[in-house]
Order: C-alpha cells, then sequence, then structure tokens
C-alpha cells in the first residue's frame, strides 16, 4: 500500500495524508470501514513519531495489506532501545503512545532484524475486529 521514509515531523504529516487519500482513493478492501482507516492512521501517527522522537534515523515505515488486515511496520536504527511504555508519567508530558496502539490494534510488537528495530502492528479492516483470529498477520 505505501512505503515512507519521514525524517521529521512535518513529513510524517505528509505521509499520513497520503496514507489517507490512498485509504479514500480506492486502495481500502472491499467491506473495509471508515473506523477501521481512523485506527490505522492514528496507530501509524503513534508509532511513527515514536520513532521520531526515540528512534534512530533513517526510519522506514510500509503499510501492506494482508488477508482481512493491515500491517504496519516502522523500522529504525536504535536496535539497542526498546519500545517501552512511560510510567508513572503525567499525561500531559506525553507517553501513551505505545498503550493506545496495544488498545487499538489486534496485535503489535517488535524485533530487531539486520540491526534496525522493527516495530509492528496489526489492524482488521474491520473495526469490529479480525473476522478470524487465525488469519495470518492480524489476531
Amino acid at each position: 500500500m505505501g512505503r515512507w521514509q519521514p525524517g521529521t515531523l512535518a513529513e510524517l504529516t505528509l505521509a499520513r495524508r497520503q496514507l489517507n487519500a490512498a485509504l479514500h482513493d480506492g486502495a481500502r478492501p472491499a467491506g473495509c470501514d471508515e473506523g477501521a482507516v481512523q485506527l490505522l492512521l492514528l496507530a501509524f501517527e503513534e508509532l511513527v513519531s515514536n520513532a521520531l522522537r526515540h528512534g534512530g534515523t533513517p526510519i522506514e515505515v510500509v503499510v501492506t495489506r494482508t488477508g482481512a488486515c493491515w500491517l504496519l511496520e516502522v523500522r529504525d536504527t536504535a536496535a539497542d532501545r526498546p519500545p517501552a511504555p512511560a510510567r508513572d508519567r503525567d499525561p500531559a508530558l506525553g507517553g501513551l503512545g505505545l498503550p493506545l496502539v496495544a488498545k487499538i490494534c489486534d496485535d503489535h510488537g517488535w524485533t530487531v532484524e539486520d540491526g534496525r528495530k522493527l516495530v509492528w502492528a496489526s489492524l482488521a479492516h474491520s473495526s469490529a475486529g479480525p473476522p478470524d483470529a487465525g488469519t495470518p498477520g492480524c489476531g
């Protein structure tokens, strides 16, 4: 569906707009509802902004459609810094992105591949959730 390499928050905004345009211009699957699109855009914003703030550049973002889900992958060069939710921090200071992604996505995680950190999330095309928990890349 798309691949981006944002280096700034302004470039993240542009990438999110491009993804949004694609999802409203025929790139979303039949039966996909607007709620699911908005959840994908929110997860995209949260994971990419985390990579920009806490990861190392260059950052690569890939969104693919797999079966009944989207797979969002964000790679950065900070392989030595695992994603960690903020604990005991005033919510006004941020740090709620990872818990939010955990709540809105069907599955999520991270690993190190080829010396780069890969943070990923999968989201069903329907905001009602994945049709089958056994669907690869979803659930």
